[in-house]
């Protein structure tokens, strides 16, 4: 018997969730700058947030399959999410908001991993329409850029805290409007092989080194881009706008995913993200004056999160086993959260000391090696979402 699937309670999440990314991606660094800290400093307060999610994820992914208690780990992680964060109203010392990054950034990573599993349960052998709920998500983002960059047009960055916790308390709300879901047995998707066996996988290995250099490469972007962006002389409603742009971009292409992946392998959308990855970041650091090149470059995210991140979440899926699909997923926002701190701190060294250029060409390197390795490494996998 099969049961309705909760769209829009789903949905919903997904919107708050990415909203809270939509105010922390474009605009923590700017706001570590407005309270005077300098490059290092920020590239080292953003990469903390990073480096928990080399820890969290997999402590609570382990604990998720153990327990069968997503929604639980969920509900939990999104309320403390909210109260470590809102510690940062009692000092803005470097040594308080480094430990606020580690606290809330532990709990906000457990959220996640726990809750794609919620909805491909939910989705069971719908699996396709995964990209329409997660679209909200895009939404969400977009929406919160825009306007956030135009409130900071018209206010101080001051507020910035405050509008960050509303977000946090949206979170929890749509936790608890969600409704639990367990992922069913199958016998053909390797649920009698140990985690660790089914990591050993041909590719397996490979695609999540891939993953850890792709985030790297994202480190200048979500670190400084705002930053670079403003002392080229664009606006901060501007800037919003851009970053808003590229999430249309991969709105857009999460809307055609599951048909470009009953199409190309999972091999070949991601050997095509890595390589146009690698294009878009040196666009960003050498032409981002021109704003035709801006724009390019901005719907090129359509390839370097849209398209990457379904395919990923396609190859997690299709390479574990029901009971480790947890343990799947936390092990990816794991490695993406080493390779992006890797990133956020090797920019914020080298953003004053080689600029901008250098910085987003050291990034563009990352990506293209993630192309030859996936390239060399991967096997051609069967077309679609499951095996």
């Amino acid at each position: 018997m099969t049961h309705a699937l909760p769209y829009w309670r789903l949905s919903s999440f997904y919107l708050f969730y990415f909203a809270l990314l939509g105010a922390t991606a474009p605009f923590l660094a700017l706001y570590f700058d407005h309270l005077g800290f300098s490059s290092a400093r920020i590239g080292e307060l953003v990469a903390i947030p990073m480096l928990m999610r080399c820890v969290a994820p997999n402590l609570w992914g382990w604990l998720g399959d153990y327990t069968g208690r997503r929604l639980a780990i969920v509900r939990f992680g999104a309320v403390c999410t909210l109260v470590s964060f809102s510690l940062i109203f009692i000092s803005k010392t470097y040594a308080w908001l480094a430990l606020v990054m580690a606290l809330h950034a532990f709990f906000w990573h457990a959220v996640l991993p726990q809750f794609e599993v919620i909805t491909l349960a939910h989705l069971q052998k719908q699996t396709a329409r995964y990209s329409q709920i997660r679209l909200w998500g895009s939404i969400g983002f977009i929406l919160t850029v825009v306007i956030m960059g135009r409130l900071f047009d018209w206010l101080s960055l001051d507020i910035y805290p405050v509008v960050v916790v509303v977000i946090m308390a949206g979170i929890i709300g749509a936790s608890l409007w969600v409704p639990n879901a367990q992922p069913t047995p199958h016998g053909n998707r390797l649920a009698g092989d140990g985690f660790i066996k089914q990591l050993r996988n041909p590719g397996v290995l490979a695609f999540y080194a891939c993953v850890a250099l792709m985030q790297m490469s994202h480190g200048p972007y979500y670190t400084f881009l705002t930053l670079h962006l403003e002392h080229l002389g664009y606006s901060r409603g501007v800037i919003g706008m851009l970053w808003a742009l590229g999430v249309v971009a991969e709105v857009l292409m999460f809307l055609a995913m599951s048909r470009i992946l009953a199409r190309f392998s999972v091999r070949r959308v991601l050997l095509a993200s890595f390589l146009l990855a690698a294009l878009r970041w040196l666009l960003l650091g050498s032409f981002a004056e021109f704003f035709w090149v801006l724009l390019l470059a901005q719907v090129m995210h359509a390839a370097t999160f849209g398209s990457f991140h379904a395919a990923a979440i396609a190859f997690v899926q299709r390479s574990f086993g029901d009971r480790q699909q947890g343990q799947g997923q936390a092990l990816y926002a794991a490695l993406a959260g080493t390779g992006g701190a890797v990133g956020a701190l090797y920019s914020g060294y080298s953003w004053n000391l080689l600029g901008p250029t250098l910085t987003f060409s050291i990034a563009s390197v990352a990506a293209l090696a993630a192309a030859i390795i996936i390239g060399l490494r991967l096997q051609e996998p069967n077309k679609g979402y499951v095996q």
